[in-house]
């Protein structure tokens, strides 16, 4: 009932809503929250953004929103590194497999509804955070990534079609490779903006991002991108040890987030 006295949205194929300026504060706030948990910790923007979001629009619209901002901050977290070149050999076969991953398309984003696999992707995202502030964490042996990259890959992009989360089993994998802080951070954002791209392409591909929504979309960077900057801010005045463990939390935030906001 608030929502629709915030705002009269359009037909409800359109991803555009008519917003009221509750609503446009509302998504500037979503929005900024949003860029500084990706600054601080590289990801989780478009999981904590869609979450807010879907509050006053519908996911379909909430995605198409995004476009521009994780399409841009990811360009600045993937190309700001010192380590590109190194990652690209590295992971270009995880990258693949998340194009290959993507090409089901955005049909399940835009048309189904049933939240089902989002409440397991929040499930399993649990289980994972938990295990990793409570015990050990899990490593990766390098005689095993030329395998594993492009199964992670190819998973990470199927499940981001159908649930419009890019978090599984990415962050989970990246983070068992013992990658330094500045290495995880860039190779997450090179991962992050090949499923960006993927989701965007797929989207037009479905009708559901017109010219309307991109400028929708473009101005959403003004917000995301300042808390980007200020979550990078704080990150670079974290140590290491405490950045592992608000990692694991965010996980762990992410993953509940997904189940509650399903099951209420």
């Amino acid at each position: 009932m608030a929502s629709q006295m915030l705002f009269r949205s359009r037909p409800k194929e359109s991803p555009v809503p008519d917003p009221a300026l509750p609503v446009l504060l509302y998504a500037a706030a979503a929005l900024m929250l949003a860029g500084f948990v990706k600054g601080f910790i590289g990801l989780g923007m478009p999981t904590t953004a869609t979450g807010l979001i879907t509050i006053m629009l519908s996911p379909a619209q909430a995605a198409a929103l995004m476009v521009v901002p994780n399409v841009a901050t990811n360009i600045w977290q993937a190309f700001a590194g010192k380590r590109l070149r190194p990652l690209l050999l590295r992971f270009w076969p995880m990258l693949l497999g998340i194009i290959a991953g993507s090409l089901p398309g955005a049909g399940f984003l835009t048309h189904d509804a049933s939240g089902g696999a989002t409440t397991v992707l929040g499930v399993l995202l649990c289980l994972y955070a938990l295990f990793s502030l409570l015990s050990p964490r899990l490593r990766v042996p390098p005689q095993a990534e030329w395998w594993l990259a492009p199964l992670v890959g190819a998973a990470t992009g199927w499940l981001a079609v159908l649930t419009g989360v890019f978090v599984v089993p990415l962050g989970p994998y990246l983070s068992a490779l013992s990658l330094e802080r500045d290495e995880l951070i860039q190779a997450l954002g090179l991962s992050l903006l090949t499923s960006a791209l993927a989701i965007g392409i797929a989207l037009a591909r479905e009708n559901a991002l017109p010219v309307p929504a991109l400028g929708a979309s473009l101005a959403a960077l003004v917000p995301a991108g300042a808390g980007l900057w200020l979550g990078q801010w704080l990150r670079e005045r974290t140590s290491p040890a405490v950045f592992v463990r608000a990692f694991a939390v965010a996980l762990l935030a992410i993953g509940l987030h997904l189940v509650v906001r399903n099951l209420i």
